[in-house]
């Protein structure tokens, strides 16, 4: 959905007009708040984000799932170390490096 002018509203106006551009949300209007000529919140509908909560959340599930493939094709590939003996290189290292 794209935002014409007349969705964008200074805090002023947002204040007097709440009800109205509620309802003009609630009608699939999505407004854009500013305060001091800058955007400030956007006001849209409780479903529209909830939905956009949903969406995020399946991103990140995307991400995870892509890493662990990556994580898996590294292991089929030969590409793994041993945890403890990293894990020990690297608390050397850092302790090594703050005594210097």
């Amino acid at each position: 959905m794209s935002i014409s002018a007349s969705d964008v509203i200074p805090l002023s106006q947002a204040r007097a007009n709440l009800s109205e551009l509620a309802d003009q949300v609630k009608a699939g209007a999505e407004k854009i708040v500013t305060k001091n000529g800058e955007s400030y919140v956007a006001i849209i509908d409780a479903q529209r984000l909830d939905y956009y909560h949903q969406l995020e959340r399946e991103r990140i599930h995307l991400l995870l799932i892509e890493d662990a493939s990556k994580g898996l094709a590294d292991i089929s590939a030969g590409k793994v170390k041993d945890a403890r003996r990293t894990l020990s290189v690297l608390k050397h290292h850092r302790a090594t490096r703050t005594v210097s």
